[in-house]
């Protein structure tokens, strides 16, 4: 009987999971199991779209990743499809030094990823609850961990210091990059699109709630705007990005803010959300005609064409430049405004092309370059979940 592998992408109230079979990219079946802390809601859907489950609990039915969990592992058998679960793969943001390949997760591992939740509190405990959840549940079922900071393992010295004294760096205290897995996933989408973006100097930009850019030299990490947690670089949803380290001096000094108070500020009351007033949602804020929407909207544009220009620099040039994640494949008004900033470094768009292209099924990539641009420009949707499937299976053997 063939194995399947399961994929779980645990956040702060949500659990996302999918079941591959044959590694084909279009999954058996995808869900989410959201507002664990308020009004838990499950769908679930077909690889096609079908809607095959959605259930609801009351207002204040609090559900743990453990009950969640659950919840999922006792309807997946009539999803498998004649298929047996093999194998269950986990997006784990932050590796630290040590862990810059798929690992075997167990409580060794465990530990050593617990030390790093001080690096990226926001996804890091989230990532690693439902894996203690499914060892309780599921004991013999293997489990392996994949990292976002895996693919920026192999970056020049340079580009992962920070000018401090060297006992920091040698303690951890590195530029890591996230977002690997989306952009490894793109960089193995590029040959088959575009061979002078795959072997070139292509700048990749994961554009979402969390966002990020990365330069790539023939498909290898070389540079990326986050650094050493997911609050550095572009301003995000909640994310301030980066920030001068002498107003976080202020806010101690001057605010009386303790170190608590300033991590709520900057990942969960900064970015577009702090500079509208609005919302996080790009969605809601290129619809709104409030002054302090299309400020904050602005204000990403801006700080996108700055960080293209330093990864162009860093690359000695640019071939290509492509969009990814929920704002990179789907807002199209961003996309232009991105472009038409970077027409210095020769980039042109197709606006039809532009106009029509969309985040649709994983794997349809869009090609946004005009005839005479010097640079081209594609929109590539992620694909993070197959390549956690990918991952796992290959370790496993699968």
């Amino acid at each position: 009987m063939d194995r399947a592998i399961a994929v779980i992408n645990a956040g702060s109230s949500s659990l996302k999971f999918s079941l591959f079979a044959s590694l084909a990219e279009r999954p058996l079946v995808h869900g989410k199991l959201e507002e664990l802390g308020r009004a838990p809601r499950l769908k679930v859907q077909a690889g096609d779209g079908r809607v095959l489950a959605e259930s609801s609990w009351p207002e204040g039915q609090r559900m743990s990743h453990a009950d969640g969990l659950a919840r999922v592992l006792a309807l997946m058998p009539q999803w498998l499809q004649g298929h047996t679960l093999g194998a269950v793969g986990h997006r784990i943001v932050h590796g630290g030094v040590a862990h810059h390949r798929p690992v075997r997760l167990d409580e060794t591992v465990l530990r050593e990823l617990d030390a790093l939740v001080p690096l990226a509190p926001l996804h890091q405990p989230h990532n690693l609850a439902p894996v203690r959840a499914l060892m309780a549940l599921q004991p013999d079922l293997p489990q392996v961990g994949c990292f976002d900071t895996a693919f920026h393992h192999g970056q020049p010295e340079l580009a992962q210091r920070f000018a401090l004294p060297r006992r920091y760096h040698d303690a951890g205290v590195r530029r890591y990059g996230f977002h690997g897995l989306s952009y490894e996933y793109v960089a193995s989408r590029l040959p088959a699109l575009d061979e002078r973006a795959a072997q070139g100097r292509t700048v990749v930009l994961h554009l979402g709630n969390g966002a990020s850019m990365c330069a790539m030299q023939a498909g290898r990490s070389v540079a990326s705007t986050m650094g050493f947690t997911a609050l550095d670089g572009l301003p995000m949803g909640t994310r301030c990005g980066s920030i001068d380290a002498g107003v976080l001096l202020w806010l101690m000094d001057e605010q009386g803010m303790g170190a608590r108070e300033i991590e709520r500020l900057l990942y969960q009351e900064s970015g577009l959300l702090g500079v509208s007033g609005l919302s996080s949602d790009m969605r809601a804020l290129l619809a709104s005609d409030h002054p302090a929407a299309q400020e904050a909207v602005a204000l990403y544009v801006y700080r996108i064409g700055q960080e293209l220009g330093a990864l162009a620099a860093t690359l000695g040039g640019l071939d290509a430049i492509v969009f990814t994640a929920g704002i990179g494949e789907n807002a199209a008004a961003i996309r232009e405004r991105v472009i038409a900033g970077a027409g210095w470094l020769g980039a042109r768009l197709d606006a039809s092309a532009n106009a029509a292209a969309a985040g649709g099924d994983h794997g349809a990539a869009t090609r946004l370059h005009a005839a005479d641009s010097a640079v081209s420009v594609w929109v590539v949707p992620t694909n993070e979940e197959w390549m956690i499937a990918r991952h796992t299976a290959a370790l496993m053997g699968l």
